[in-house]
């Protein structure tokens, strides 16, 4: 079973990701898109019992190219290609449900992280808020091949990434890029703001530098949340080192704004929203030494 999940991998994800790289660094910022993978493996869809459309749904659509603006700002913009239903690089890499396992877990896997409980671990055991994605329970050996060969190398040159840009700027700010659906599956009556900006309760970035993000998005007419409902994943809490001068804000941009829902389509805004997107980036961009750097220095 290893073999053969590593023969896909090799097979339909060569290469796993894209560092999309500037001419030349000119920005202490390192762009992240974990979810917007669209090439979904066939032996995957063969052992989901849900049709392709649906395992879409925990997909952030097109998120890579909504801030493929990056690299012309003098940053680099890291993206992956497998998708977030097969793989979730956004959780620890051993969050692992026993549930959707035939075989004993590993020791070292948590299998209780409120994640894992609600089947949205490293290997997801569910799409959207309930649907099921496997027909059957799966080998270990098929989920540590994906660790191993997607989850290792796309972390290990996130990391590179910053250290780059902390080496070359003195500090770094990790904009990690998601989407979320327009309203939740289980109160359609309900919406959600156009964006959710998420530090971790000010834990993870600067509060100051979250305050000009959203004031900027304010200023081109959105609404703004902060930290609720998404506060920020994995990669927020893991990466996010303010006293080590390492900031990471999460971006969470409501799918409507850009695209139908139902079929995936980008709609017309598309464009627009990649150039008002840009221009929060740049507004951002002045503000960032006088916040970061001092502080970064008194500690």
């Amino acid at each position: 079973m290893s073999r053969k999940e590593a023969e896909a991998i090799e097979r339909e994800l060569s290469p796993p990701f894209t560092v999309v790289r500037p001419e030349k660094l000119a920005l202490p910022l390192v762009f992240n898109s974990p979810h917007s993978g669209r090439v979904y493996p066939s032996s995957f869809l063969a052992s989901s019992k849900l049709d392709p459309l649906t395992l879409r749904r925990s997909e952030d659509a097109y998120v890579d190219e909504l801030f493929g603006f990056a690299a012309a700002l003098g940053a680099p913009l890291l993206h992956a290609h497998f998708p977030r239903a097969y793989l979730d690089v956004n959780r620890e890499p051993y969050e692992l449900d026993p549930i959707l396992f035939r075989d004993g877990l590993p020791h070292y896997a948590n299998t209780q992280s409120v994640r894992v409980v609600g089947g949205l671990g490293t290997i997801a055991r569910i799409v959207s808020e309930s649907e099921e994605i496997y027909r059957e329970p799966l080998a270990v050996e098929a989920a540590l091949e994906r660790i191993h060969r997607l989850y290792v190398p796309y972390h290990e040159t996130l990391s590179a990434l910053l250290v780059e840009a902390k080496r070359e700027f003195g500090f770094a700010v990790l904009i990690d890029c998601h989407s979320m659906p327009s309203s939740p599956r289980a109160d359609k009556r309900s919406t959600r703001a156009d964006f959710v900006l998420g530090d971790r309760f000010g834990t993870s970035c600067s509060s100051e530098l979250t305050r000009i993000a959203a004031r900027s998005l304010e200023a081109l007419g959105f609404g703004v949340a902060l930290n609720k409902p998404y506060a920020g994943g994995y990669i927020t809490e893991h990466y996010g080192r303010p006293h080590k001068a390492q900031h990471v804000l999460q971006i969470e941009i409501n799918r409507a704004l850009y695209m139908d829902e139902a079929t995936f389509e980008r709609t017309a805004r598309f464009d627009d929203m990649r150039e008002k997107l840009e221009t929060m980036i740049r507004s951002l961009v002045p503000g960032v030494p006088d916040i970061i750097v001092p502080r970064a220095a008194a500690e």
